[in-house]
């Protein structure tokens, strides 16, 4: 998409006033595309079992692609519940006019994140019994109910109470004063592996607690991410949680065949110089590299301070003109260096797409993790605020 037609689509984010909407892509941005995250809310409702509502998890600024835009897309295209992992982005929802019910996934553990909850109508975690009657007291102090979901340890040995607990933990919250039980969870460890032992290691302990218990349809039983929403229909109970494959992300590759999904996001900065250099010219910070010809080159207004990674330094595949360019030298805190030798025509101000598609050649998010040893989620969830989220929708895209 031509510069000019992009800038003439913004819409102002988030974070931005109106006045910096107006040079939101004269350096470096993200580009979101919600008609794609739509698709993929409809895409992943389509798998659901009979029953079985979604929850939408947009913590970590929905995966570093704008909380409080995602939220209101995904439900506009038909989500029922969100989930986020702090009190704080539970507040940024709400401030934003979100009404939707809303799951703070982490712990509360003081009076003062009670009163919070309480005020800004967010449902707590439970995990433990000492959690539980310290909530409770709170809540007796102002008479207030407040809506509580207890997450159960089946094997991830992180937040929850140990799964042979949990009937115990169930009894008493139901005794408790104030403490309204809506839900009861637990989360996979493993579940985009294909080897299905340790799923169904945790699935039977999971269902040895809900098993027992009473009118089930009153609680909201979630068990399912995204790996197993796509893969385990027997996980859906009648809330599953999908995070990664609402921005178009597959948890594992052997997944893909199972459902069609668009990624959401592309990362885009422009050429500031462009410069030659001749034989033995060396590059960047610590000359990591040295030009063994003489070379075109051209410097990008992006960097790690915007959330590319620096060991991705020499490694680094960018597009350009629907051409793969490589970086070279160290990436530097708001710039890094191209070999555009190879490029025709390359010019100062031409879009560089570092994530994303640009004619038939794409770069994603999981190119970056598999260089770096790492996973997709850390590389979402890597890049900062100071680099503007622009938000596309209803806008005829050759490049999606």
């Amino acid at each position: 998409m031509p510069y000019q037609e992009l800038t003439q689509k913004i819409v102002t984010p988030d974070i931005y006033s109106s006045y910096f909407s107006k040079i939101t892509c004269q350096r470096a941005w993200m580009q979101i595309d919600l008609d794609a995250l739509t698709y993929n809310v409809t895409q992943i409702k389509n798998l659901l079992s009979t029953g079985t509502a979604l929850m939408a998890v947009v913590k970590a600024d929905g995966y570093g692609h704008g909380g409080v835009t995602v939220a209101k897309t995904v439900l506009k295209a038909g989500a029922n519940a969100l989930a986020v992992a702090t009190l704080m982005e539970g507040i940024e929802l709400r401030e934003a006019g979100v009404n939707s019910p809303i799951l703070v996934l982490g712990v509360t553990n003081t009076p003062e994140e009670v009163v919070a909850n309480i005020h800004w109508n967010l449902e707590a975690t439970i995990c433990c019994l000492e959690q539980a009657f310290m909530i409770s007291r709170t809540l007796s102090q102002y008479k207030k109910q407040l809506s509580v979901h207890l997450k159960l340890d089946t094997g991830m040995s992180r937040l929850g109470t140990p799964w042979y607990q949990g009937t115990r933990l169930i009894k008493l919250v139901h005794k408790l004063p104030y403490l309204k039980l809506s839900g009861i969870y637990s989360h996979l460890s493993a579940s985009d592996d294909p080897d299905k032992e340790s799923i169904e290691l945790q699935h039977q302990r999971f269902e040895t607690v809900v098993s027992d218990l009473k009118n089930q349809n009153k609680f909201c039983l979630h068990f399912a991410n995204s790996a197993a929403t796509i893969n385990y229909p027997q996980l859906h109970y009648n809330l599953v949680r999908v995070g990664l494959a609402l921005y178009g992300i597959y948890p594992s590759p052997h997944l893909r065949s199972q459902v069609s999904l668009k990624p959401i996001l592309q990362v885009k900065a422009k050429i500031t110089q462009i410069k030659t250099i001749s034989q033995g010219t060396k590059v960047s910070y610590g000359n990591q590299f040295t030009s063994k010809h003489s070379m075109i080159i051209a410097i990008v207004s992006i960097g790690y301070a915007d959330g590319v990674p620096r060991n991705l330094s020499n490694r680094l595949q960018v597009l350009i003109h629907g051409q793969r360019a490589h970086q070279i030298g160290a990436i530097t805190m708001d710039q890094l260096i191209l070999d555009v030798s190879h490029v025709k025509d390359i010019k100062v101000g031409d879009i560089v797409t570092l994530i994303g598609k640009d004619g038939e050649q794409e770069i994603t998010a999981n190119d970056w993790a598999l260089e770096l040893g790492t996973i997709s989620w850390e590389i979402l969830c890597g890049f900062k605020r100071r680099l503007p989220r622009v938000n596309i929708q209803n806008i005829p895209n050759k490049n999606k």
